[in-house]
């Protein structure tokens, strides 16, 4: 068995940054130790075959995707605003649309990602346009390199303004939605466009690419949504509301029924009374009934004594 001073002794601090961990291992463990390293760089190896596997398997499906992706693309042409409607419906992107980038989104007509042949190296947001007064492009073209330094760059079209209608200069720093943990990196949607200062955390870029793009149209109902949603919760309001109406109806029903069992309560004390007067009446009859009846005894009496008195004795 290992004595205690063989056992793993660190030396410097791994946290340090500094220097080289220094530990000393048992024979045993040493040779455990290389046996794990061993398992961990197969595993490591196929990892590897696995990401270049499903990169050919990406590639695949991106070629498969395609017509279907065009497809659509052709069906939208045929909804006005359809574009310009997605973008205002999600929240991160209405965050920094102007006004006038609103209208200018307006001749939107075709939205496109592509992804590089090797897709690892990068990607590309092409936004197709119709004649508009805002710029004289019918393509801009946003690309995403993700180069082997492993440092992204990013490059856009140069947008050719019309005179006096560069949209940039417009822009105006908007106040983030309520509830927002970072502050707006972009001014507008344009900015965002023209900017290039850290494609590695391009939020909006992402955001088209992985969510939009994908599925525009859960964006483009999304206000229909809002609104058959909020419907149902009004009429659960209006029912809430009829529901405590009816119930303090009820209340009033009941306070007024006991209104009406007070009034029950004095038209019984007023027959009570009346009672009360009756047996008071009764009571007082029966006395005029025993006086009259004492009356009627002295008068037989009398008339007894008249009839003794006036018979003649023999």
């Amino acid at each position: 068995m290992s004595s205690a001073s063989k056992k793993a002794k660190e030396i410097e601090d791994p946290g340090s940054g500094e220097g080289v961990e220094v530990r000393d291992y048992d024979v045993e463990i040493q040779k455990t130790l290389e046996e794990i390293d061993g398992c961990q760089n197969q595993i490591d190896g196929l990892n590897e075959k696995a990401s270049d596997e499903i990169l050919e398997v990406e590639k695949k499906y991106n070629k498969l995707r395609k017509p279907y992706f065009q497809k659509r693309n052709d069906i939208i042409k045929r909804i006005p605003n359809f574009w310009v409607t997605a973008f205002v419906n999600n929240k991160e992107i209405a965050e920094i649309l102007e006004e006038d980038e609103e209208d200018a989104l307006r001749f939107l007509t075709k939205l496109e990602v592509e992804e590089f042949e090797d897709i690892k190296s990068g990607y590309r947001i092409n936004f197709h346009f119709d004649a508009n007064p805002y710029f004289e492009n019918e393509v801009l073209t946003k690309e995403f390199h993700l180069g082997s330094s492993g440092d992204p760059a990013s490059q856009s079209t140069p947008i050719r303004w019309k005179e006096g209608l560069d949209l940039t200069k417009r822009a105006k720093t908007k106040t983030p939605l309520k509830g927002r943990k970072r502050p707006l990196k972009h001014r507008s949607f344009f900015d965002w466009f023209t900017d290039h200062g850290d494609p590695s955390s391009d939020e909006i870029a992402e955001l088209i690419k992985d969510d939009m793009w994908p599925n525009p149209l859960q964006y483009y109902l999304a206000s229909d949504i809002d609104i058959e949603n909020g419907v149902e919760g009004d009429g659960e309001d209006c029912e809430t509301e009829e529901e405590e109406e009816e119930e303090d109806g009820g209340g009033d029903d009941g306070d007024e029924g006991g209104e009406g069992e007070e009034g029950d309560d004095s038209i019984v004390v007023v027959e009570d009374d009346v009672d009360e007067e009756d047996e008071e009446e009764e009571a007082v009859n029966d006395e005029d009934d025993g006086v009259n009846e004492e009356d009627d005894l002295l008068v037989d009496d009398e008339a007894d004594r008249e009839d003794g008195d006036g018979e003649e004795p023999e």
